[in-house]
């Protein structure tokens, strides 16, 4: 598979606190990478850093070749990176239909539209007239992921897909991601579901403190490695 991200050394400030420190990252055209760490650790910032929320002149962030890390939001979101973020960030004066037709305006085109992500999420056809903040929590993680498709990505970031929903809903919730794979979209995943994480990535970063403490293919890895990860910088498996 060929290269969709590179990132080299990459530091992130929010002021004159340093966020992240010489950050390495690798992600192929459809991959599913999962990024973990404890609070505070930096990967929200690092998703910020992808997505232009968070400037990063000086730095490099190859994406399909292109250095992006000048770029503005809007023209990232147009180049084909979307976040579904953590809290989900709805608009609550707006339908469920019409969040997910937000996405919609970046105009690129490919498989997603709003029937495709109805088939996706079933329930989002039936409540698609509803006020989208009235829904449960697992229905509004629904929206929040098929606004973020509805702009046909080709790398999908996931903030925090299970935080404060049941098991069974996280359950309902990564079945979808199979589909969303199968038509080449590659998935940056943030998950605090260790086990989650580990069942449905290829690969795995751990971030400690704004540095990169364990980094390597999900099978090769194990919970006790993962957990000194969280607390102590590790060597990069294979």
């Amino acid at each position: 598979m060929s290269a969709l991200l590179n990132i080299d050394s990459l530091d992130a400030f929010y002021g004159d606190f340093q966020a992240l420190f010489g950050i390495d990252f690798q992600m192929a055209e459809a991959e599913t990478v999962a990024l973990v760490g404890a609070n505070g650790a930096g990967k929200s910032t690092f998703l910020k850093c992808l997505t232009g929320l968070l400037p990063v002149p000086g730095q490099r962030i190859l994406y399909k070749g292109r250095n992006i890390a000048k770029a503005r939001a809007f023209e990232i979101a147009r180049q084909g990176i979307a976040m579904s973020p953590e809290g989900r960030r709805l608009f609550p004066s707006l339908s469920v239909r019409e969040n997910l037709m937000l996405g919609a305006n970046v105009g690129r085109k490919g498989q997603w539209n709003l029937d495709a992500v109805q088939a996706l999420f079933p329930i989002l056809e039936e409540k698609r007239d509803i006020p989208a903040t009235l829904l449960s929590g697992g229905q509004q993680q629904m929206v929040a992921i098929g606004r973020a498709l509805m702009s046909n990505p080709a790398l999908l970031l996931l903030d925090e897909v299970s935080l404060g929903l049941a098991p069974v809903i996280v359950r309902d919730i990564y079945a979808a991601l199979p589909r969303i794979r199968s038509g080449g979209t590659a998935v940056l995943l943030v998950e605090q579901d260790i086990g989650m994480a580990m069942q449905v990535s290829d690969r795995m970063y751990c971030l400690q403190e704004g540095h990169v403490s364990l980094s390597g293919t999900s099978a090769d890895m194990t919970r006790e490695m993962i957990s000194a990860a969280y607390f102590g910088r590790e060597k990069e498996v294979s």
